[in-house]
């Protein structure tokens, strides 16, 4: 259910092999952060350049804590300046709204259709204690492509590396 949801928010019309960059925040946005941080990211992927060339892109904010970015680059390649464009605006949003958007040590789950942050050291925790199990959706934030954010982005925990994590205990 909730990744159909997902998959219709985004852009139909790119490629299944866009590239795709996730930032997730060390806390939620309030509905006016959300708002002014989707502008930001719309405005940002409408001006997205590479050497002067417009980029296909595509930004959004999801479960008001994750900024996904996204550039279909069947028509406009992404250079190393244009992704250090994007990396520039998500520091921004960093310094702006006073959070972290690169700790990858914070793992998110779907806890009751809601987004929780687990340190990875309390996952094991977590799972012996019923607060997330094998069936609870795990944010695999290094999907790369489009057709990964589609398909693999949200999965199941028993589907994820994380249950080597929580299998060892």
């Amino acid at each position: 259910m909730m990744t159909q949801q997902i998959q219709q928010l985004l852009p139909a019309d790119f490629s299944p092999s866009s590239r795709v960059w996730i930032y997730q925040s060390n806390r939620p946005f309030n509905e006016r952060e959300s708002l002014e941080i989707n502008e930001q990211l719309h405005q940002f992927a409408s001006q997205w350049l590479s050497h002067g060339d417009p980029v296909k892109g595509y930004g959004q904010l999801f479960f008001n804590q994750v900024v996904v970015l996204m550039a279909d680059e069947s028509a406009t390649g992404v250079s190393g300046c244009s992704t250090d464009g994007s990396v520039r605006l998500v520091k921004s949003l960093e310094r702006q709204y006073e959070v972290n958007l690169f700790d990858r040590l914070l793992l998110g789950f779907i806890v009751k259709d809601k987004l929780q942050l687990l340190p990875m050291a309390q996952v094991a925790h977590a799972f012996e204690n019923g607060y997330i199990n094998e069936d609870t959706l795990y944010l695999n934030n290094t999907v790369l492509t489009k057709q990964e954010l589609e398909e693999k982005w949200l999965q199941p925990v028993k589907d994820s590396w994380v249950m080597k994590k929580v299998q060892t205990v």
